[in-house]
């Protein structure tokens, strides 16, 4: 069964992700960010190298999904596909990054190959405020993404607000400017917690 973990740039997908591999022995994946050729170029140029950025982060998910197996216990993906579409594509779209042709190959490539891929049965939800998502950012020092605008952030949440309203599966939304599970033992059991009980009520 595969749990997507969700959430803004700098939420603390991955870092969930690690602690929960460590608490509960859950299959992780995660996101292929450093692997990405066009990252850096991305973040320096953003309306030249949108397109192919986001097309190689949708193949990249494409070849993970197809060698899942969804009875082999529980996957925690850091990100999903559907995020990648309906939050990161589609802001760079709307903001005119990637153009209206791209924009229809991209989806379309996207169209054909989701309906044979195995979709996440339940999303965790890691919401937080600008400031919250500024100072992870800066915390965990990615070189890369030091010209990320408080804009550009906000956004994304705008579209993460929009998008799990709209999810025809089980969401369990953790406040992460409430629970900081990096700096406090104590936020990171409850949060555990909460994230092990999701994954027994979504499994039934």
């Amino acid at each position: 069964m595969i749990i997507g973990i969700c959430g803004n740039i700098g939420a603390g997908k991955s870092t969930l992700i690690e602690i929960l591999k460590k608490e509960k022995d859950y299959t992780p994946v995660y996101e292929i960010v450093e692997e990405n050729p066009y990252l850096s170029d991305f973040y320096s140029n953003m309306r030249k190298w949108a397109f192919h950025s986001q097309l190689f982060f949708l193949i990249k998910r494409f070849d993970f999904l197809k060698r899942v197996k969804e009875d082999e216990g529980i996957t925690l993906e850091d990100r999903t596909i559907e995020e990648d579409v309906e939050i990161f594509a589609r802001n760079l779209y709307e903001m005119g990054y990637i153009s209206p042709r791209d924009w229809e190959t991209y989806t379309s490539l996207f169209k054909t190959f989701s309906d044979h891929l195995p979709q996440p049965r339940g999303f965790v939800y890691l919401k937080a405020s600008l400031s919250t998502l500024s100072r992870h950012v800066q915390r965990r020092g990615r070189s890369f993404e030091n010209g990320i605008s408080k804009e550009y952030l906000s956004r994304l949440n705008d579209l993460y607000e929009r998008w799990t309203k709209t999810l025809n599966a089980p969401l369990l939304e953790i406040n992460c400017d409430e629970y900081d599970f990096v700096e406090f033992p104590s936020d990171r059991q409850r949060v555990v917690k909460m994230v092990e009980q999701f994954v027994e009520k979504t499994l039934g």
